[in-house]
């Protein structure tokens, strides 16, 4: 493989650009005990760069999703036992149509295999899955072969070894062999979280040196779920938002160090520092462009 060591930065938003340019995510997570998971990737989307983030979320879960992030849209879906229904598959479907990608997975539980199946049935936008996402597509490798658009998957090394159905070596050397394995497997982007993230798309992989051991925390995946889905809603290269989103992921985990430390560090410590992260990564302003936006004479 070969191996690509620049992150791409992170095009200025042009003047006149409006919520739509932005990109629009829509994240089916959460169930009931678990909205803090949909509300962590809500929060990595907005603070990802995308204009527009709608939730679906079972109908127990929303009015919590909702209440904590005024900036999104929500969506209630039918539920059973507090997690999705499959009854409320076509009102995902219909909310999935004119997005510009599509994060599942947070917070979910494994048992909604039918609704998750009749989702990515002919699905159209690109899908970054995580978390009870994964563990289902273990169980069900067949779960994508109805899904032909980009996909990222997102999977710690315990989900990456249900996913493989064997043990994920923890030196570079292994984890960059079952990193490929998978994107090859699933035909996918394959972000293999960890100490040194490898992303690939089974052809060229990226090894990120940015982090720390005190993003080692719930909910961190989450917030990185939403960032992705952020990135690739700008309608990036997979690869490319994929990488993207682990540096600046990292990024905001090195920058909140700082102030609480590591054993200290939460989630929203990561939330907090994104736009720091993001900022550092956007490219500059033409030189004929002022700060205020006017253009320089000559």
């Amino acid at each position: 493989m070969r191996r690509i060591t620049d992150v791409p930065t992170i095009a200025r938003l042009d003047r006149a650009s409006h919520k739509g340019d932005r990109g629009r995510v829509l994240l089916v997570a959460g169930s009931i005990g678990m909205s803090g998971a949909a509300r962590l990737a809500g929060w990595g989307a907005l603070r990802g760069g995308a204009g527009l983030v709608t939730i679906a979320a079972p109908e127990e879960a929303q009015p919590l999703i909702a209440q904590d992030l005024p900036c999104v849209m929500t969506i209630p879906l039918p539920s059973r036992k507090g997690a999705f229904a499959a009854t409320g598959v076509n009102a995902a479907r219909a909310a999935a149509a004119d997005k510009d990608a599509i994060g599942i997975g947070p917070g979910m539980t494994r048992q909604v295999g039918p609704f998750l199946r009749r989702l990515l049935k002919d699905l159209a936008p690109p899908v970054v899955l995580d978390a009870d996402a994964l563990n289902l597509l273990a169980e069900q490798p067949d779960l994508l072969d109805a899904h032909h658009a980009p996909r990222v998957l997102t999977p710690h090394p315990g989900e990456a070894a249900r996913l493989l159905q064997r043990k994920i070596p923890g030196d570079m050397k292994g984890r960059l062999a079952a990193a490929e394995e998978l994107a090859d497997k699933y035909r996918s982007v394959v972000v293999l979280k960890g100490a040194g993230t490898v992303v690939t798309d089974g052809d060229s992989y990226y090894i990120n040196h940015t982090g720390n051991p005190g993003m080692a925390c719930g909910g961190s995946g989450d917030v990185l779920t939403g960032l992705i889905t952020a990135r690739l809603a700008w309608k990036m290269d997979p690869l490319k938002a994929a990488i993207q989103a682990v540096h600046v992921h990292g990024r905001a985990g090195d920058i909140a160090v700082t102030a609480v430390g590591e054993a200290s560090m939460i989630a929203t410590d990561l939330v907090a520092n994104l736009p720091v992260a993001m900022t550092e990564l956007t490219a500059q302003p033409p030189r004929n462009v002022r700060r205020d936006g006017s253009r320089k004479r000559g």
